[in-house]
């Protein structure tokens, strides 16, 4: 087998002539624009006409990425776990394409002796998921939400493993199952990051910043060394790590706490024995051939002056989605709130979830929303009143954004939100509250649901 990277998550496996594309995304602009491609891709749709599936491993645009998908051939298939929700699958079918969905833990012939195997991030296992009824509307604790997977290719001799965006807190059991059914693993395919606001959009002092930046660091490439040492793989590639904010928010991308790929290289091939874990890094459009245990090119390193120079005169100038919209007045902000509070309490009621933490949701310089998380409602007061609030998570976006989150998800996800980095938060005191912000995420009117 040969595997070919293109960007970020974004891989072509090939045995023989069947081709499977992962996870592509060639194109400035996801997550409303905030997310840019350094180095920048060079698309030719040529390239993947030979494609025989698309493999997407989950509903972060970053992986499923409208903009990419909108430019490929609809004719070929595009292979997802069979998840319970089937917002992913809804989503694919809108671009156009036929939607194969495949058994958790399966192992399925795809063409030429190219067997593909999806897994869910919690293997579909309730006690893991927290979903204690199994596949239900509604995960029970709001420990996990099951939209990430991970998937096995395997020739009948050579095995690769992708394990993508799965969070290693929930994926390890996962793990070990595979490792057990593949005892040998040929290359391993595993992140060494994981996007997200923090720390970059929290109220931290310079210094404080520069310690949590390397806190989150270090914790991603440690998951990492951890999946090398279940899989004990002869290679691994570390991957699906690569965006630059842009626009506005390019300022933040020192803070991000998020490695490049050049120091994630250097870190991991430093922690592990690379007679027996050797560390692969690719420029975009090399290979690793499986049968020669060759890299068509070495790899080289980023030039950071060419990045700076390039995100300060491009990236930079990337408009938002939303800031091509109207101006929107707080009026129209209010009028969605009353059922977006009933939907955020509906399913706070339903995990059985409270605290005495407020939130704050600014929607002007004269107003903002406080929201209760105990059921007492919310009311709308000044700026200055709300000072008087003594363990509270501010929120604050551009309200054209707003807009559309409290429209509901198919115009804006508070999730891709946060993740584009499109919101500010304040936390006193500065603990993270995963029912809460759980709770949060369905704090919108449903006009779009």
């Amino acid at each position: 087998m040969k595997v070919t990277y293109h960007n970020s998550a974004a891989v072509v496996i090939q045995e023989n002539s069947t081709k499977i594309l992962i996870d592509p995304w060639f194109f400035d602009g996801e997550y409303f624009g905030s997310w840019g491609i350094y180095p920048p891709y060079d698309f030719k749709s040529e390239e993947f006409e030979d494609v025989d599936y698309i493999y997407i491993s989950h509903v972060h645009p970053d992986h499923c990425s409208p903009k990419t998908l909108s430019k490929l051939n609809k004719n070929i298939p595009i292979l997802i776990h069979n998840f319970s929700e089937k917002f992913l699958k809804k989503n694919i079918e809108n671009l156009g394409f036929k939607v194969i969905e495949l058994e958790n833990n399966e192992r399925t012939l795809l063409k030429e002796n190219l067997y593909i195997n999806i897994i869910a991030a919690d293997n579909c296992n309730p006690e893991i998921c927290g979903k204690s009824l199994g596949c239900g509307e509604l995960e029970s604790e709001f420990r996990a939400t099951q939209i990430d997977s991970m998937a096995v290719i395997d020739n009948g001799k050579q095995v690769i493993v992708n394990t993508n965006d799965c969070p290693f807190e929930i994926s390890e059991n996962t793990a070990k199952i595979i490792k057990n059914d593949y005892k040998n693993i040929d290359l391993l395919l595993v992140g060494y990051t994981g996007a997200s606001s923090y720390p970059q959009c929290f109220n931290f002092e310079k210094k404080d910043m520069n310690v949590e930046k390397i806190k989150k660091t270090e914790k991603r490439l440690g998951n990492a060394l951890s999946y090398v040492e279940i899989f004990n793989p002869r290679c691994f590639m570390p991957f699906a790590g690569r965006y630059t904010l842009a626009g506005k928010n390019y300022l933040m991308n020192e803070d991000r706490g998020e490695p490049d790929l050049d120091f994630a290289l250097e870190y991991l091939s430093k922690r592990v024995d690379e007679t027996k874990n050797k560390c692969l890094g690719l420029n975009s459009k090399e290979n690793f051939d499986l049968d020669t245990n060759k890299i068509s090119k070495p790899y080289e390193k980023i030039d950071l002056k060419k990045k700076d120079h390039y995100i300060k005169n491009v990236l930079s100038k990337i408009k938002y989605d939303f800031e091509e919209k109207l101006d929107i007045d707080n009026e129209s902000i209010i009028k969605l709130l009353p059922e977006s509070y009933s939907r955020f309490n509906s399913t706070r009621q339903k995990i059985g979830y409270s605290t005495e933490t407020k939130i704050i949701l600014e929607i002007s310089d004269k107003n903002v929303v406080v929201v209760s998380v105990n059921g007492e409602g919310y009311e709308i007061i000044s700026p200055e009143e709300s000072k008087k609030i003594e363990k509270y998570i501010k929120i604050k976006t551009d309200i054209r954004l707003l807009y559309w989150l409290l429209e509901g998800p198919r115009k804006a996800h508070w999730n891709n939100a946060d993740i584009g980095s499109h919101i500010q938060f304040k936390r006193i005191p500065n603990i993270y509250e995963r029912g809460l912000m759980y709770c949060w995420n369905f704090f919108y009117s449903g006009k779009y649901n």
